[in-house]
């Protein structure tokens, strides 16, 4: 089986863990993909490109030119805006059209609610660790402060209202709000408006500042809005628990669903109910403990980017191959 693909990841010979094997093709556009996907053994599969995504789903229209088409870790989210509402009929025709969507997350409702994407062509892959067993084994770990990180669709509104009601500290990624929101992110508060108890600290946006940041935290959050569909905060997740810390996640998609004992969780947009968590986490010595723990254990065993792509290549060739 020939793999064209937009994600260098996949091995140009590959071997599937069934022992099926094959050649990948790289390609960057919908052009390049339907000509290297001439040979009719071929599978498409574009990996968090939602443009590519409806390009080939365009092309498959046209019945000769038609190739098995896998889409893995596709970021989407429900439309907000005027604009993104009127074309949104649109893009849900073409981004439904893949015969195989490889998640990060189990939980496919909404998935199937704004995209009309079906259950039954969803498959879940865990994630992968981002950070390297030499930046971790260089990390300086402390236990300074509660730590919310990352961007996509996070909630600080409801962070910042938790740490309100708590004597602990708190702390941010230095930032600039409008950045944050261009990302879905939910930061309505001026930064000389911030809880008193909430630091911001040094970010260059390097991955040595996130190692930085999240070594030193007692706890890592990561309040997801509730209208995220997909697995918005799994990288900090697993970073976090790569370096044997204690997470706290939104209930949703990319956590309560593919985790149990390995985070700990409060329903999405809810102060109180995360206050409570925070709290809990912080004076529970062995809460804490068991949840880093468990979270640690998990990291380790999903590896980084070889072992997700070999995920990815044994979903694609136990459908395909």
């Amino acid at each position: 089986m020939r793999i064209v693909t937009n994600w260098p990841a996949v091995p140009e010979h590959w071997r599937a863990s069934d022992g099926k094997s094959g050649v990948r093709v790289l390609a960057r556009t919908a052009a390049e993909m339907r000509a290297a996907a001439e040979p009719k053994d071929s599978v498409c599969l574009v990996n968090c490109d939602p443009e590519l995504t409806m390009g080939m789903a365009l092309a498959n229209l046209w019945p000769p030119a038609r190739r098995p088409l896998v889409v893995s870790d596709i970021v989407l989210r429900r439309p907000t805006t005027s604009k993104a509402k009127l074309l949104h009929p649109f893009k849900r025709a073409l981004i439904s059209r893949a015969d195989l969507y490889l998640n990060l997350f189990s939980d496919v409702r909404g998935l199937t609610e704004v995209f009309g994407i079906p259950p039954e062509r969803c498959a879940f892959v865990p994630f992968k660790v981002n950070i390297n067993a030499a930046e971790v084994a260089a990390a300086e770990t402390a236990e300074d402060y509660v730590l919310c990180f990352g961007r996509s669709l996070r909630d600080f509104d409801t962070f910042f209202a938790a740490m309100e009601q708590l004597d602990l500290p708190g702390a941010i990624a230095r930032v600039n709000p409008a950045d944050l929101q261009a990302h879905g992110a939910r930061f309505t508060r001026t930064l000389d408006q911030l809880p008193r108890n909430v630091a911001q600290l040094d970010d260059d946006g390097s991955q040595m500042a996130q190692v930085r940041m999240l070594a030193r935290a007692k706890l890592v959050v990561i309040p997801v809005l509730k209208s995220s569909i997909v697995a918005s905060g799994i990288s900090t997740a697993l970073n976090a628990m790569r370096l044997g810390k204690c997470v706290i996640g939104s209930e949703g998609p990319g956590m309560s669903d593919i985790f149990t004992d390995e985070v700990l969780t409060a329903p999405p947009e809810d102060p109180a109910a995360l206050a409570a968590v925070i709290r809990r986490a912080w004076t529970d010595d062995a809460l804490r403990t068991r949840t880093a723990e468990k979270g640690l254990a998990y990291a380790i065993v999903q590896g980084g980017e070889k072992e997700l792509a070999q995920r990815m290549v044994d979903a694609v060739a136990a459908r395909f191959g």
